[in-house]
């Protein structure tokens, strides 16, 4: 019995690696193993610097030369507009949510007949990212439902003031091409909003002439007709 036990005691002992008892699986280090590592690990790490030291120089004449950037390079954003200038930034503050820095700031308001910037019922009245608090991620361009904001090649965005960090609306927004008409003015004739996202609108409608910004302060100024009582009154834009 005491034999058989035994035999059961040491059939159970834990074994250590190849099949050794767990004592004599530690095996002492070998000196002269050790000291041939800790020579060639430094050895290895100045190879790196030697095989530098004999290649060509890589000096950017930066900024006298710009480089060329990546097709796809997350630069500064931009607003864009529809082929007949109006908005495609319907003020629905989903890039602004979707920012990880809370770099952007979006107020809407709605649109109407007098003043319309966007196709649809509203638009962004405020819009501002602050550079200052960007990472250039690209998260706010892939959370827009109109592809209203994208983003550009420029990457020049260094200034001395962080005020003139914070680009606003008029900044971001993209300039005019030819078959547009600054917004805002009124929708093509006989479309909707669903026919601008289609691309059935493809230039501002004959005739489209800008509205007055009566949100931004500007009015109207009704003038006398000059050529007789029956000649309609001409509609002035004043400025603020």
């Amino acid at each position: 019995m005491s034999e058989e036990n035994g035999k059961a005691i040491e059939s159970t002992a834990p074994t250590g690696g190849a099949g050794l008892p767990a004592q004599a699986s530690g095996a002492e280090p070998v000196e002269g193993k050790d000291t041939a590592q800790g020579f060639h690990n430094p050895v290895a790490g100045f190879g790196v610097t030697f095989k530098a030291m004999f290649k060509k120089r890589l000096t950017e004449q930066y900024p006298e030369q710009q480089k060329t950037t990546a097709p796809r390079f997350h630069g500064r954003h931009q607003l864009n507009r529809h082929p007949d200038g109006l908005e495609k930034c319907v003020g629905c503050e989903l890039c602004a949510w979707a920012c990880p820095a809370d770099a952007i700031y979006v107020e809407g308001a709605d649109n109407t007949d007098e003043e319309r910037y966007s196709p649809g019922e509203r638009y962004g009245r405020v819009y501002q990212i602050n550079y200052a608090r960007c990472i250039l991620c690209g998260l706010c361009i892939e959370a827009c439902p109109t592809r209203a904001l994208t983003m550009t090649n420029e990457f020049e965005l260094a200034d001395s003031s962080r005020a003139n960090l914070i680009y606003t609306k008029e900044q971001l927004l993209a300039g005019l091409e030819e078959g547009m008409v600054d917004s805002p003015h009124a929708i093509y004739p006989g479309m909707d909003e669903g026919d601008y996202y289609r691309g059935l609108v493809t230039e501002a409608a004959p005739g489209t002439v800008q509205q007055p910004a009566v949100s931004k302060g500007e009015v109207v100024q009704e003038a006398e007709s000059t050529f007789g009582p029956e000649e309609p009154a001409s509609g002035k834009v004043i400025g603020r």
